[in-house]
């Protein structure tokens, strides 16, 4: 039995679940996500809580059945508190700014970047260097953050770049250092 799959999910007043077949939508204060529940799970909501149980064991329902969970647990807590993702603009000259729905970088190379900013998501900017995106879909804030990420990586030399919040970059150390 999977240890993430049998655990209930508690669903908060603020949600509302539908179950429809095997499409399964949660509205909330921060939006709305419809997921459709895999081959081999069965999806069970009672009294505010849910349950994802197995209809058969074999391999590829063992495989979703945690999986299957965490999605659902994952829309649940997008719609009512919602996720973000913070990032850090390192480097002299290095900014951006927002302008409508898209996002101006200038990060070093002799051209701006401009960054469409997808529907369903938020991105504020302070002081030109720090980026929070945020939404209520769990993968698309992550898929987001990681395109920024990738416009300007930060170098293993010098540390400049765009990384996430908190994130080590391992620092190479250079010429000089070899000797």
């Amino acid at each position: 039995m999977s240890r993430v799959g049998k655990q209930p999910i508690s669903v908060p007043s603020a949600a509302k679940v539908s179950l429809k077949g095997d499409t399964f939508e949660v509205k909330g204060p921060k939006g709305q996500i419809t997921q459709k529940v895999l081959e081999g799970v069965e999806v069970k909501f009672e009294d505010g809580t849910m349950t994802v149980s197995r209809t058969s064991e074999s391999i590829s329902a063992r495989a979703i059945h945690g999986l299957m969970r965490s999605l659902l647990a994952n829309a649940i807590q997008g719609v009512t508190e919602g996720f973000k993702k913070q990032l850090e603009i390192i480097g002299v000259g290095y900014r951006a700014e927002v302008q409508g729905r898209q996002i101006n970088f200038a990060l070093g190379y002799s051209h701006p970047i401009h960054f469409p900013i997808p529907t369903g998501i938020d991105i504020e900017i302070d002081k030109q260097n720090r980026i929070t995106v945020a939404g209520c879909d769990r993968q698309q804030v992550g898929q987001v953050a990681a395109e920024i990420r990738s416009l300007r990586k930060p170098d293993p030399y010098k540390g400049k770049g765009i990384r996430y919040t908190g994130e080590v970059i391992r620092r190479k150390v250079g010429k000089a250092g070899g000797k």
